[in-house]
């Protein structure tokens, strides 16, 4: 599957099918920190990917 991070910006290609987890643990991301989005919708954390999604991985801004 395809995976783009942004802030840094970066794609990188992972083989799945694999876990929200397994794929933050790989990338050595905090679940709290991001969103993953796939087709467009958010993906909850207890989510399987597969070889066919595309998925982004967006940080968690937050402001006031």
């Amino acid at each position: 599957m395809k995976v783009t991070l942004r802030h840094p910006s970066r794609e990188i290609d992972v083989t799945g099918p694999i876990s929200v987890v397994k794929l933050l643990n790989r990338l050595d991301l905090n679940r709290e920190s991001v969103l993953l989005v796939r087709n467009g919708e958010l993906v909850p954390g207890d989510s399987m990917l597969d070889d066919s999604d595309v998925i982004e991985i967006r940080p968690v801004i937050s402001g006031g």
